[in-house]
């Protein structure tokens, strides 16, 4: 009866080191994603900068000015102050 229960024992750490293997497989797809996404980007910015540079500049613009909108418009973060 012993044996079995370090059978079921061992099929539990099985279980869980799976599942640790599973969220680091996770984590590096959700990484590679991120990075093949980041580096699409720069290769159409790059694309269309050569292709049609007044486009590009328009486009890039407008980007800019969206984000000096958020950035002046969001809450300001107040930092935990520490004693």
């Amino acid at each position: 009866m012993e044996r079995f229960l370090l059978y079921l024992d061992d099929l539990d750490d099985l279980y869980g080191m799976v599942g640790l293997i599973n969220e680091r497989l996770r984590r590096f797809v959700y990484a590679l994603f991120k990075y093949l996404l980041l580096s699409a980007g720069v290769v159409a910015g790059v694309w269309l900068a050569l292709l049609h540079p007044p486009i590009a500049l328009a486009t890039s613009l407008l980007l800019f000015v969206m984000l000096l909108y958020r950035s002046a418009t969001a809450p300001a973060v107040s930092w935990p102050q520490t004693a």
